[in-house]
């Protein structure tokens, strides 16, 4: 089978198109093959090696984690899903290999793909609502008629964070380009402000939850936006970050962790028409190096790029 991979950390250079075998599915595990996949920046920040402690020394290494397909072999242990089974979901940070012909997952990141979702849909879904649906519900347990400010709206997580936080019945006010503004509110927020003239005074204490999706906000920033019992969410891991959210208080890391519940969840609300993903551009593999690197070096795609091996 085809794969982009990489045999050492370092720059786009080191990306390649191989032959390789089709791997096995172990424990837990099940072997898909991939239909489409969807590129996120965690993929050529690992490939710096910028998440070296979390993903590992063993090369060849594999690119991407968000895919969509069917299930082509289960491994033992395997009870909920099926070969033949239409499934999204990712694999781990040490597992990778999503841009292939085939990938294999753990059982407990996947779910079942609606007959009515597209796999490219699917695809681009994972990730970024995974993320977004653990911060805003597993974490904050956002409830109706609660107001959220999200940091760089029109982001992948941005996106899905937005269209979340609207289907629990909160109040969002987002931020992003002056240009972007019309796009924000078709989305959904109530209120875009300009990331570049934005004036955190003009917002004290005026949000339960603040999700920083961009890592723009400082803590100090966020604390001042929120409200008494209010909580500031955070997906940009910086050394000012770590440390305060290590500490006990109203600030928190966020990780996306793919539950049954929340693919669930994630998928009835896609086909509701409630959380929709934007797709800005569908690459076979063959030329999944070139778009990545074209997206790594400019970050100007809107919607995220899909990568379909089997077109």
């Amino acid at each position: 089978m085809k794969r982009v991979q990489y045999l050492r950390y370092g720059g786009p250079e080191e990306l390649r198109l191989d032959e390789v075998a089709r791997p096995d599915a172990g424990q837990g595990q099940i072997r898909v093959q991939v239909r489409a996949a969807a590129a996120n920046a965690m993929d050529w920040k690992i490939r710096r090696g910028e998440m070296k402690a979390l993903s590992g020394f063993r090369f060849p290494r594999g690119l991407g984690h968000d895919f969509a397909g069917v299930v082509e072999a289960v491994g033992p242990g395997v009870k909920r899903l099926e070969v033949g089974d239409e499934v999204f979901g990712l694999t781990s940070i040490r597992q990778a290999g999503a841009f292939a012909e085939y990938v294999v997952a753990d059982e407990k990141n996947v779910g079942l793909k609606p007959p009515s979702v597209s796999f490219e849909q699917a695809a681009a879904l994972t990730l970024v609502s995974v993320t977004a649906w653990s911060a805003l519900v597993a974490k904050a347990r956002l409830r109706a008629g609660q107001s959220v400010f999200v940091g760089g709206c029109l982001g992948g997580v941005g996106r899905s964070a937005v269209q979340i936080a609207r289907m629990r019945g909160a109040n969002v006010v987002g931020s992003c380009s002056a240009s972007g503004r019309e796009e924000a509110l078709a989305l959904g927020v109530g209120e875009a402000v300009d990331y570049r003239a934005f004036d955190i005074a003009s917002y004290r204490r005026r949000f339960d939850v603040v999700f920083d999706t961009a890592g723009a906000l400082s803590l100090s920033q966020c604390g001042a936006m929120l409200k008494r019992r209010g909580m500031s969410l955070h997906i940009v891991p910086t050394s000012a970050k770590l440390i305060g959210c290590l500490l006990p208080s109203r600030h928190h890391l966020v990780f996306g962790n793919p539950t049954t519940q929340c693919m669930a969840s994630i998928a009835e609300a896609h086909e509701r028409g409630q959380l929709v993903p934007a797709i800005g551009r569908i690459v076979p593999l063959s030329e999944a190096i070139s778009a990545v690197v074209e997206l790594e070096r400019t970050g100007s795609l809107k919607g995220k790029l899909v990568i379909v091996p089997m077109r």
